[in-house]
């Protein structure tokens, strides 16, 4: 079975309608984020997008993203369930008059812990939005290079949904 290349006439309408949904997609955000996607991304990203490949990365991407989350996430959910582990054990190896004094530097501990561990958590979910960043830069798709700033990972984000509602369109 033998592919044959879009005629230039099916790719411009394809090109056309991507961009067409991208505009209107753009025209949906919030104004301050509206003068940070101009026309000229969004021609970009039409033209990008006519290979389905940056769809599939796309895809690709968030699946990572997801596992990397629940395995974040049990990971916190283990240091809770070992924190309730270790005061229920206090409260069966402690004389009653001590145990509330037990109790009270044991959840001092536990805070301390878990604030620690959310900050590493929240540090390997930067590297991976880092690791996002340089995979679509290096794929070409316009509007991603490695930034932390608030207002143009939020910008990227939206360039990400953007990207996975057209995945789940079809093409007139």
């Amino acid at each position: 079975m033998e592919f044959s290349e879009p005629t230039p006439e099916a790719l411009q309408r394809k090109l056309y309608f991507l961009l067409e949904q991208l505009q209107e997609m753009a025209r949906e955000l919030p104004p301050k984020y509206q003068m940070r996607v101009p026309i000229e991304l969004l021609s970009g990203l039409a033209n990008c997008l006519l290979n389905e490949t940056v769809f599939e990365i796309v895809i690709g991407l968030m699946e990572i993203q997801h596992v990397t989350e629940k395995h974040l996430f049990q990971q916190r959910q283990q240091i809770s369930r070992k924190h309730t582990l270790e005061i229920q054990n206090m409260i069966n190896t402690t004389p009653q008059e001590q145990q509330e004094l037990q109790k009270a530097i044991l959840l001092e501990r536990h805070k301390e812990e878990l604030r620690q561990t959310d900050m590493k958590l929240v540090l390997q979910l930067d590297q991976k939005v880092s690791d996002q960043q340089v995979t679509l830069e290096k794929a070409g798709v316009p509007g991603f290079f490695v930034t932390n700033k608030p207002i143009e990972v939020k910008v990227q984000m939206y360039l990400l949904d953007f990207i996975l509602r057209l995945s789940k369109m079809e093409v007139p």
